[in-house]
């Protein structure tokens, strides 16, 4: 990376790649039609996982709502001694768990998965209660200190803030199998106080898609929110992914995946979200708006926001094309994908026969200091589709 890219923790040209475990009902052939083969269960939802760890996929995404579904930690919990090489990025909301209690069942997942964890740190409104973003992130930002303060001291704790105050007689029950600070903490949000809880507690700063020049300017104004507290942050591109053997193809999937989506269902399936008027999700809605038959730029295609909140739009395209987008994010000083395609297990295996070999791979992997590349290699063929 040249010296004229914002500083991150991560100057090597590699990335983390992740795949993304339906545990909220989001998984479908057709956008939209439920699916009852698809649905969010304790089986499909550990068959993505495996099949992305045999793949050799980095980590993975684990969401979490108040929807039909999986609970993102416990499952967690259970897939950890089923895989064998890949981390869990396990969202978790900020506030729904006594935060003790919650570094205690961060620790106790983290051993069980012998430091095969990292955290997504969310903030947006609990079940059933709507509170101000001042309030949200404040919360967050406490909730942050307190885990990394029981993760990293020693002997009694004491918290005294604005939304918590205890006294407890040890930290011994917090301490984490990764005893160099703590799980990395991913984060995503685009309000101003989302983007200063992230550079001031954070290590990776998670985008929805945007187009390239957006991308790159938040990456500036990150680094520099992020160096104003003497830290350096990584960056994370979120997508879903449609990859094909021919462009023409690609799109034609995408074409079909909407085939038989009803906007108003649509819509319906989009509110039911907690995010579903947050920041994020009303730029991408803007982006859809102003996109020419779906495409914001070049193979980034917004159909998948008619029927989802949260990460609204797909790369699509060729081996190649696909490959040469993930190449120019990184130039941007992307270190980090989350991926995705319905349906999530055959996709899983298109984009790893086609694309995840040819991509520099690494760990993000300390938890102290930069991010230090780690490559791997999958541990099995991907299968041929």
């Amino acid at each position: 990376m040249s010296e004229s890219h914002p500083p991150i923790r991560t100057p090597d040209r590699h990335c983390e790649v992740a795949w993304f475990s339906a545990l909220c009902s989001d998984d479908y052939e057709y956008l939209g039609v439920p699916d009852g083969d698809l649905r969010s269960s304790y089986e499909h939802c550990g068959e993505i996982v495996r099949r992305a760890d045999a793949n050799g996929y980095q980590n993975i995404l684990l969401p979490s709502g108040w929807i039909a579904g999986q609970d993102a930690l416990t499952f967690a919990a259970a897939m950890a001694p089923q895989t064998r090489q890949i981390n869990q990025l396990v969202a978790l909301r900020m506030g729904e768990v006594w935060p003790p209690m919650l570094a205690r069942a961060i620790a106790t997942v983290d051993h069980i998965a012998r430091g095969r964890f990292c955290i997504n740190i969310i903030s947006s409104d609990l079940p059933g209660k709507k509170e101000s973003n001042e309030d949200r992130y404040e919360r967050s930002s406490e909730i942050i200190q307190i885990l990394q303060a029981l993760w990293r001291t020693d002997g009694p704790f004491e918290w005294h803030g604005k939304y918590y105050d205890f006294t407890l007689p040890t930290t011994e029950p917090a301490k984490p199998y990764q005893q160099n600070g703590g799980p990395l903490l991913y984060f995503g949000g685009i309000s101003p106080a989302a983007q200063d809880l992230c550079a001031r507690h954070c290590d990776v700063f998670l985008m929805w898609p945007e187009t390239e020049d957006r991308v790159a300017e938040t990456i500036r104004v990150m680094s520099e929110r992020a160096a104003a507290y003497g830290r350096k942050i990584d960056f994370g591109f979120r997508s879903h992914v449609i990859v094909r053997e021919t462009e023409a193809e690609a799109r034609a999937a995408a074409d079909r995946l909407i085939s038989r989506l009803d906007l108003a269902k649509g819509a319906e399936i989009k509110a039911r979200s907690q995010d579903s008027r947050s920041y994020g999700v009303q730029r991408q809605d803007e982006l859809r708006s102003q996109a020419k038959d779906l495409y914001i730029e070049d193979h980034l295609w917004s159909g998948v926001g008619l029927a989802r909140s949260g990460c609204g739009s797909a790369i699509v395209g060729d081996p190649d094309q696909v490959l040469a987008k993930l190449n120019r994010y990184m130039d941007l000083g992307m270190r980090a994908f989350v991926l995705s395609g319905y349906p999530h297990l055959d996709e899983c295996d298109l984009f790893a026969t086609h694309v995840l070999p040819r991509l520099p791979t690494c760990r993000l992997n300390e938890r102290q200091g930069r991010l230090v590349a780690d490559p791997v290699t999958p541990l099995t063929t991907a299968p041929r589709v």
